[in-house]
């Protein structure tokens, strides 16, 4: 049986998991976040109003066909290092000179999509130019690329108001994608300026509430010591549910391993780059299954020379094959049609939950 897969997010957390999705299913649709405005992306979207290419480019080469040139797909990562398109990528400058030359960024994914011979479709989560923004009472910080680097200190003990400018409405295409899928799958990635700024849009979290689909998401495997410092697989679970504004989780996959004690995870140590644990709460039982795996890719992602971002990137992967596989064999146990009603009353009854940590 060829399930229909939809995976949500946005940058490195959808192209590792997608690269391993592609070989479970042809029916394979990934719905991208279109807030970035930082590095390369940020400065053709204010030097030529294009929408945001970084992450709609990383799920291009995820999802293209393994037996096309290995050059061809390193030709859409590589990027400039020196002259006027220091930073750049080209895979970047070719989505949005197609955006520009047809005034329709879906054809500039359709075209780099027969190139790349990609398995699945690409889907902009919106096609409104927007920007996130975050907000603690009076204080409002602008830009997904300030937000990205900014230390939440103190504020990280106040839940924020993460929002659109202006409010963004949801790709017709995407609340299409989300209605017929049987698998809906929240990649890793920045608990805000990547997952959240894809769940306000207005939208969004209607669509997931009546999509009879299993929702599964995969934790981040350490936290951001700026922005999530000590928080627990349920706090990252909840939040999302909190920002979507309605419990639409199922499954809860989380990693269990501890990472090896080599120089380059003592690095990640020193920099507060700690493991996500979860901890058992016996007051607040979790409404969504949980289950842990060692999800610690074996291979560390390597830097790409002329990436102005590569200090705010992890370089830590999840082992995308075994969350393939976990992913196969929740779809082989899901529940048929019938069962639908009785996790619709259960989510019902979940509206009643405080979405707090």
């Amino acid at each position: 049986m060829r399930h229909n897969i939809v995976v949500l997010g946005g940058g490195t957390g959808s192209f590792t998991l997608l690269s391993s999705l592609k070989k479970i299913t042809p029916n394979l649709t990934a719905i991208v976040t279109m807030a970035d405005d930082g590095g390369s992306t940020g400065a053709l979207r204010d030097e030529l109003g294009v929408l945001p290419p970084g992450d709609i480019r990383q799920c291009l080469v995820a999802l293209s066909d393994d037996d096309i040139s290995r050059h061809l797909r390193e030709l859409f990562n590589f990027r400039f290092s020196e002259g006027s398109l220091a930073g750049h990528s080209f895979g970047n400058l070719f989505l949005s000179a197609m955006e520009k030359m047809t005034n329709d960024i879906d054809e500039g994914i359709l075209l780099a999509g027969e190139i790349l011979k990609i398995h699945g479709r690409i889907i902009p989560i919106t096609h409104d130019n927007v920007r996130l923004a975050i907000q603690w009472g009076d204080e409002i910080v602008h830009g997904e690329g300030a937000i990205d680097v900014m230390d939440f200190g103190e504020r990280q003990a106040v839940q924020p108001h993460l929002f659109l400018e202006p409010r963004a409405h949801i790709n017709p295409k995407a609340a299409e994608a989300i209605a017929e899928a049987d698998l809906i799958v929240v990649a890793p990635g920045d608990i805000y300026t990547s997952l959240g700024a894809l769940l306000v849009v207005d939208g969004v979290g209607e669509a997931l509430k009546r999509s009879a689909a299993t929702k599964l998401y995969v934790c981040n495997l350490s936290v951001n010591p700026h922005q999530t410092k000590d928080w627990t697989v349920t706090d990252y679970a909840n939040e999302l549910e909190r920002l979507a504004d309605v419990p639409f989780i199922d499954h809860v996959l989380y990693n269990t391993a501890e990472p090896p004690h080599d120089e380059v995870f003592h690095r990640y140590e020193e920099q507060g780059e700690t493991p996500v644990h979860y901890v058992a709460n016996s007051q607040q039982p979790p409404y969504y299954q949980l289950t842990g795996r060692n999800l610690i890719g074996s291979q560390l992602v390597q830097k790409v020379r002329g990436d102005k971002l590569a200090a705010h990137r992890s370089f830590i992967r999840h082992d995308a094959d075994v969350v393939a596989e976990f992913i196969r064999s929740l779809l082989e146990t899901a529940p048929e049609t019938s069962d639908h009603l009785t996790k619709d009353l259960m989510k019902r009854a979940r509206t009643r939950a405080t979405f707090r940590r």
